[in-house]
């Protein structure tokens, strides 16, 4: 099962034990531990957490706006990776509504991809500085009912890396799948997460 592979590291509850999951994605050139290591800061002792880890450290190569064919087949690769620990949690028998996502910057874009391609009610989605892929949005790929999901989704303005206008892009493509969406955009924020978008957060998970 997934705790067997590799490419997973686990934290918290057991799933048969939890009843709800929050997956964690990490940035570019950070790994799975260190991603744990933010569930210490969020309401979840009743949480199986699972981290993927990627290869060499990152999801896919380029920015998460570069040509969508420049970041293949990497990004196409690790999609199909989180789809197989998604897979994987429901065969434990958490229904999708119990399961969360969290993804800081790199991770945050490959998580929003990942429920944007594969909508239906999820118990939320923490995008922090993030937003979807491709150098255009290919809205035809995103499919899918968020039912109501709750999303919360942030950056700075301006961040090196994701721009606030992807991010409000992001936004009306989730709320077209029917995702309740909390966004922030942080004047002058370095890249990184404020305690307030962790506030944000706690919220969500504990909703």
């Amino acid at each position: 099962m997934y705790t067997h592979q590799k490419d997973i590291k686990t934290k918290g509850k057991p799933l048969t034990e939890a009843k709800k999951a929050l997956i964690l994605v990490h940035g570019r050139g950070a790994t799975a531990e260190s991603i744990l290591g933010l569930a210490d800061h969020l309401p979840v002792q009743d949480f199986s957490l699972l981290a993927p880890q990627a290869t060499n450290h990152s999801w896919y190569p380029y920015s998460f706006m570069a040509p969508e064919e420049q970041n293949q087949p990497a990004l196409d690769s690790a999609l199909e990776q989180l789809d197989g620990l998604v897979k994987s949690i429901e065969a434990e028998g958490v229904k999708s509504e119990d399961i969360y996502f969290a993804g800081f910057s790199q991770g945050a874009c490959l998580t929003s991809e990942y429920a944007a391609r594969h909508a239906k009610k999820y118990g939320g989605l923490l995008i922090f500085t993030g937003g979807l892929i491709g150098q255009r949005l290919e809205e035809s790929r995103y499919k899918g009912d968020f039912a109501g999901t709750p999303v919360l989704i942030t950056t700075g303005d301006p961040d090196p890396h994701v721009p606030v206008s992807r991010v409000e892009e992001t936004v009306a493509v989730l709320e077209k799948l029917g995702a309740k969406v909390t966004k922030k955009i942080y004047p002058g924020r370095p890249h990184t997460i404020l305690q307030e978008e962790l506030d944000l957060a706690a919220g969500i998970l504990r909703a």
